[in-house]
């Protein structure tokens, strides 16, 4: 039975980046969006791109990101994968992979069961769903505030891939898993020490944690 897939989001360090790959994660994820605290410019993106590449799966975070820039960024970092984590139609997804040949996440923001189902519009699109929190309407960014919402409408996701996001740390990713079955996890605060600072004990911390269980919530 295959592990539980880690995603550390929000990396902006060579030793942050260095923790989440010796702890074992699976993906690390690059925010390019300058609202956000954990944004990386294109100087640094190459660097810590050249320092992942062949270790860790690269993925980029966007919001409602244009070609032009979409570009940029892939030039910059290399990555494996592209987040959409913005509000992109099922027909945006559809035109960025076609445009760039890369696997796409796109993110779903959660607060009630519609929005979970509403998900089934990107099954076949998308590569993987990614649930996330909904932010609230004048919220400056779309994730990444460590704010949860109700697991429990995840219980029957249709989905084949997805992953689960939103006020996770190690404190709680194994109930989050336990109750869930998510396949995969994705982490950004929860693994900090201030906003936007990684903690690399914590980023361990969370690894194990997920990790001590299977996709269906079973300890290993």
């Amino acid at each position: 039975m295959n592990a539980v897939v880690v995603k550390i989001c929000g990396l902006s360090t060579p030793e942050t980046l260095e923790a989440a790959i010796s702890a074992g994660a699976d993906m690390a994820g690059f925010v390019f969006f300058d609202k956000s605290p954990r944004h990386i410019d294109f100087e640094t993106a190459r660097d810590l791109g050249r320092l992942a590449s062949g270790r860790i799966a690269k993925v980029t975070l966007t919001v409602d990101a244009g070609d032009e820039v979409l570009s940029q960024i892939i030039a910059a970092l290399g990555p494996d994968l592209l987040q959409l984590h913005g509000g992109e139609t099922p027909e945006r997804v559809r035109e960025v992979k076609a445009r760039f040949k890369l696997p796409v996440i796109k993110a779903i923001g959660v607060a009630t069961r519609e929005d979970v189902a509403g998900a089934s519009a990107y099954e076949n699109i998308a590569d993987t769903i990614l649930f996330d929190a909904k932010p609230a309407p004048n919220a400056a960014v779309p994730g990444g505030a460590g704010v949860a919402f109700d697991w429990n409408l995840l219980r029957c996701v249709a989905a084949k891939n997805w992953m689960l996001s939103g006020g996770l740390d190690p404190e709680n990713v194994g109930d989050a898993l336990r109750l869930t079955g998510a396949p995969g996890v994705d982490v950004s605060s929860g693994v900090e020490r201030a906003r936007g600072v990684k903690d690399e004990g914590r980023i361990k911390a969370f690894i194990e944690a997920a990790r001590t269980l299977s996709p269906k919530g079973q300890t290993v």
